[in-house]
């Protein structure tokens, strides 16, 4: 994936100048079929990383939030979320991010998350150590739920699962939990400054680019079965930075009788 680096880098580079443009400014707001919003920059950012991606890797596919899918013809895909936390973005809260992944078949391989207002890029490339702004980073030691610091983006993902009321009050009872980060969390997770999330209903493009990031970092990413993370998996995701956490969520939310 080293070869990737600069591309994907260079794709980051570009959101990051475009958010800039319109970050706390005046634009439109829209709504789109799944009750979402969406705004210029989502589209122009996307519509950007795309152009660039199609001019010097034509035969890669590309998954973006915005305009879709295209098919690979090389094996490699990229997959676009141009403003993950678009809520936070229209609210001038920086806790939001743009989302880059490469994925080898249905595997991601290669992750950014970008916060271009804060300037703080993560880098995960499968096998190798994840880097903030270019330094190694790792994940903190927290094997307690009572002392970890636990983050959702909102409780209005869980409220269609039998499991809402019970995981609702566990976090909130028995946790350090914070209600909305976006992506931003899982950057936090890799620095060390977070311990865990638990999230219900994402699309490939919110959570791709997370897996290289927390393994390179130390930590665990999966769905709630704990198996891997691919394209096809279903949207229930958890990381946490330290592995031993991972199965006391697994018992105390995941397994427990609703």
């Amino acid at each position: 994936m080293d070869e990737f680096i600069p591309l994907a880098n260079s794709l980051a580079d570009i959101a990051g100048e475009i958010i800039r443009n319109y970050y706390r400014a005046r634009f439109d707001v829209e709504t789109k079929s799944d009750d979402s919003p969406v705004t210029e920059a989502d589209r122009e950012v996307e519509r950007s990383m795309r152009n660039i991606i199609e001019k010097v890797r034509p035969d890669d596919g590309i998954i973006g939030e915005e305009f879709g899918s295209k098919e690979s013809k090389s094996g490699l895909t990229w997959v676009l979320d141009p403003i993950d936390g678009t809520k936070s973005f229209m609210i001038g809260r920086p806790t939001f991010g743009t989302l880059i992944a490469l994925c080898e078949g249905d595997t991601p391989k290669l992750g950014i998350i970008d916060q271009p207002i804060l300037k703080e890029r993560w880098l995960g490339i499968d096998g190798k150590q994840t880097t903030m702004n270019g330094k190694a980073v790792k994940t903190r030691a927290c094997k307690s739920f009572e002392d970890a610091r636990i983050g959702a983006t909102t409780p209005a993902m869980f409220q269609k699962l039998a499991s809402f009321g019970q995981a609702y009050e566990i976090f909130e009872t028995g946790s350090k939990m914070v209600w909305g980060g976006d992506c931003y969390m899982y950057g936090l997770i890799a620095s060390g400054f977070m311990d865990a999330a638990f999230e219900e209903s994402l699309s490939p493009y919110d959570f791709a680019a997370l897996i290289p990031v927390i393994n390179g970092a130390g930590g665990h990413i999966s769905d709630w079965q704990g198996e891997p993370l691919t394209l096809k998996s279903k949207g229930q995701v958890i990381a946490t930075g330290d592995k031993d956490l991972w199965p006391v969520l697994e018992k105390m939310i995941i397994k427990s009788p609703y």
